[in-house]
C-alpha cells in the first residue's frame, strides 16, 4: 500500500484513541482533499459532541497525540477544527520510487483490500439465433471490466455467460433450420445476420398454421431429449457461438466458450427445484401456476407479489432458471459473491429471486448477491437508441462504424504511419472510444450515444486518455528508452524520481492513489471511478509536461522525469487494460 492518505489513517486513529480513549479508536478520520494542504482530517467535528469539547479543542488534542515525524512537514488546524496535513517531500519520493519498482512486477500496486473471494460474474447473456444489439453493449463491457479489475485485485473470478439457449422459440427455429438447410443462404444467416434468420422463422410461425403446429411439436421433442432434435439444437447453438465470438473479439472482451452456462444447462434440475420449494412450504399454486411469495414484495393492490416458478401450462420461466443458477453458483461453484450485470428493469425480479433463494437456504447470509444495474443507451432524441427503422441497433454495425470513424481520423492525422499501423490504431481508438464512453458514466445511469463526443481528443474520453499514453511512448522513444520493459512490455526509464516542482508533486500524489482507487472500484463495483482516475492522471501529466521540460532538462533532472513519465505510462496502460481498452503505439 503506497497511498499516503491510507497510510496516515491508522496513525490518526491511534492519536484519537490516545486523546479520548480506546473506545474511539475505530472512529472514521474523515479524510478529505484540502485546498490548503495535501489532505484534511475532519474527525474532530463529529468527535466533539461525543467527548463534550469544542471541535477545535478536539482537533488540538488529536494533533498533540499525532506521531507523523518523517511523514508530514506541516500539521495545522484551520477553521472550526479541520486538521490540514502536508506530506513530507522526501517521504513522497520514497513512496513513489517504491511504487515505480512494484509497477514493473505488480502493475495494480497490490492485492485486494479485503480477503480474496470467489466471485461469480453473470454478464453479456445474449440469445441464440438473435442479433446482439446495443442493449447488450453495456452488460458485456461493464461485466468484462469488473472481472478484469477483480482478478487484478487477487480475487478468483468465474465468468458466467448465461445465454438464452432453451425454451419455446427453439421449436420454430429448429423447424425453420430443417426446412432451409444448413448450407443454404437462409441457413447461413444464423451467423451472418441472426435477426434475419429469427424473423424468417417467426414469419413462418405466424403465417403458416402447419409450420406452427410442427414447431410446437418440435418443442415437445426438444424437451423430451429427442436425439435428432437435440442434434439440430446443438448446431444452432454452435453457429451462434461463432457470431458471439466475433462480437467479443471485436470488442476485446475476455468471454470464451468455456464461460457459457446457458439456460439449457439448468433445465434438468427445474422440476426437482420446484418440488423442493413446495415441500419446504415456500411455493403454492395460485391461479394454476406454482408461485413463491418472497417476503417484502407486494403488488399495487397491497397483496403479496408472486414469483412464478412453474407456469399454468407446466412450463418454466426465467425465475425458475435464475433460482437454479443461484443454487448452482453457491453449491457447485462455491461463490462468496455473485454479481448479476443485468439491465436495471430486472431489479425487482432479481431481488425476488434472491429473497426466495435465501428463504430456501440456497443463498446463505455469508454469500453476497448483487444486481449491478445497467442503464439504457440513448439516442440523440433522449430515447432508447434505435435504428432509423425503429428496430434495436445491431451491435456489430455500431462497432464497425466506430472503427470506420476512427480510421478517418487516424488517416487524416497520421499519414506517416503504415497501412497496418493505421488499421491497428483505428481499431484501438474506435473500440476504446465506445467502451470508455460506456464505462465513464455510472453503470446504473443512462447516457447518450454520440460518436463525435466519444472520439474527441478533448474532455473525458477514451481517445484523450489513450493519447496521453501514446504521447509518453513517443517521449520515451525520443529519449532512447527501449529497455528494460515493465510487466506489460512498457518501456521503463531507469533512475530515481525526485519530486521538486508543484506539477511533479501533484502528479506524484495522484499516482500514489492508484491502488486505493482500484480497491474502491472492486468494493463498489463502479468502473467509472477508474475512468475518472485515468482522466485526471492524463490531465495532470499534460500539466506536468507543459510546465516541466523532460527531454531538454539537465541530465539528472531528465532521468528523474523520464522515470516519472514511465510510471505514468504504466498506470495509464494498466488502467486502460483493466477497462478492456488498448493503448495505441502512435496517435
Amino acid at each position: 500500500m503506497n497511498n499516503p492518505a491510507e497510510m496516515v489513517v491508522p496513525r490518526v486513529q491511534a492519536a484519537i484513541a490516545q486523546a479520548f480513549g480506546e473506545e474511539f479508536r475505530d472512529t472514521d478520520p474523515v479524510v478529505r482533499p484540502s485546498q490548503f494542504a495535501d489532505i484534511q482530517i475532519n474527525a474532530a467535528m463529529s468527535l466533539a459532541k461525543k467527548v463534550g469539547v469544542p471541535p477545535r479543542d478536539a482537533a488540538a488534542r488529536i494533533v498533540e497525540a499525532l506521531k507523523l515525524d518523517g511523514i508530514c512537514n506541516s500539521v495545522e488546524i484551520s477553521g472550526p477544527g479541520f486538521i490540514n496535513l502536508t506530506f513530507d517531500g522526501t517521504w513522497i519520493e520514497e513512496l513513489l520510487n517504491s511504487a515505480a519498482t512494484k509497477a514493473e512486477s505488480t502493475p495494480t500496486g497490490g492485492g485486494p483490500g479485503a480477503q480474496a473471494q470467489r466471485v461469480v460474474v453473470d454478464y453479456s447473456s445474449p440469445n441464440v439465433a438473435k442479433e446482439m444489439h446495443v442493449g447488450h453493449l453495456r452488460t458485456t463491457v461493464v461485466g468484462d471490466s469488473l472481472v478484469r479489475i477483480l482478478e487484478a485485485l487477487g480475487h478468483t473470478v468465474i465468468r458466467q455467460n448465461h445465454i438464452g439457449d432453451w425454451g419455446t422459440p427453439f421449436g420454430m427455429l429448429i423447424e425453420h433450420w430443417l426446412e432451409v438447410g444448413e448450407d443454404s443462404p437462409d441457413g447461413a444467416l444464423l451467423v451472418d445476420d441472426p435477426s434475419a434468420f429469427y424473423q424468417a422463422a417467426r414469419a413462418k410461425f405466424d403465417g403458416d398454421a402447419d409450420f406452427a403446429t410442427r414447431a410446437r411439436l418440435r418443442v415437445v421433442s426438444l424437451q423430451s431429449a429427442h436425439e435428432e432434435t437435440l442434434a439440430v439444437w446443438r448446431r444452432l447453438v454452435d453457429h451462434s457461438k461463432l457470431y458471439f465470438n466475433a462480437i467479443y473479439s471485436t470488442l476485446g472482451v475476455s468471454l470464451e466458450d468455456d464461460h457459457i452456462a446457458g439456460e439449457s444447462s439448468y433445465d434438468p434440475h427445474l422440476a426437482q427445484l420446484c418440488q423442493e420449494l413446495e415441500e419446504a412450504g415456500l411455493a403454492r399454486v395460485s391461479e394454476g401456476a406454482l408461485c413463491t411469495f418472497p417476503a417484502g414484495f407486494k403488488g399495487r393492490d397491497g397483496e403479496p407479489l408472486p414469483l412464478i416458478i412453474r407456469k399454468s401450462d407446466g412450463g418454466y420461466g426465467y425465475a425458475t432458471t435464475d433460482l437454479a443458477t443461484v443454487r448452482y453458483r453457491v453449491q457447485e461453484l462455491h461463490a462468496d459473491r455473485i454479481l448479476y450485470v443485468v439491465g436495471a428493469p430486472q431489479n425487482v425480479h432479481l431481488r425476488m429471486v434472491m429473497e426466495t433463494a435465501r428463504e430456501a437456504g440456497w443463498l446463505p447470509d455469508t454469500v453476497e448477491a448483487t444486481h449491478v444495474q445497467i442503464g439504457n443507451v440513448l439516442g440523440q432524441d433522449g430515447k432508447i437508441l434505435k435504428s432509423r427503422s425503429g428496430t434495436p441497433v445491431k451491435l456489430m454495425a455500431l462497432l464497425e462504424e466506430a472503427v470506420d470513424r476512427a480510421r478517418a481520423v487516424v488517416d487524416a492525422s497520421r499519414p506517416d504511419l503504415s497501412e497496418e499501423e493505421r488499421a491497428v490504431t483505428a481499431r484501438q481508438v474506435g473500440m476504446g472510444a465506445v467502451k470508455y464512453a460506456d464505462l465513464s458514466v455510472g453503470h446504473d445511469t443512462e447516457y447518450v450515444f454520440d460518436f463525435d463526443r466519444m472520439l474527441a481528443l478533448t474532455g473525458n474520453t477514451g481517445p484523450y486518455v489513450q493519447y496521453a499514453a501514446a504521447r509518453i511512448r513517443s517521449i520515451l522513444r525520443k529519449a532512447g528508452v527501449s529497455s528494460p520493459t515493465g510487466a506489460e512490455g512498457e518501456p521503463t526509464a531507469a533512475g530515481a524520481i525526485a519530486v521538486v516542482d508543484p506539477a511533479e508533486r501533484a502528479l506524484a500524489l495522484h499516482l500514489l492513489e492508484y491502488g486505493a482507487t482500484l480497491r474502491r472500484v472492486g468494493e463498489l463495483l463502479e468502473p467509472h471511478r477508474l475512468c475518472a482516475y485515468l482522466f485526471e492522471l492524463a490531465q495532470l501529466f499534460t500539466s506536468f509536461y507543459d510546465q516541466c521540460p523532460v527531454l531538454k532538462a539537465e541530465e539528472s533532472v531528465r532521468a528523474s522525469r523520464l522515470a516519472l513519465c514511465s510510471l505514468v505510462l504504466h498506470r495509464l496502460s494498466d488502467g486502460l487494460d483493466l477497462l478492456g481498452i488498448g493503448t495505441p503505439e502512435n496517435m
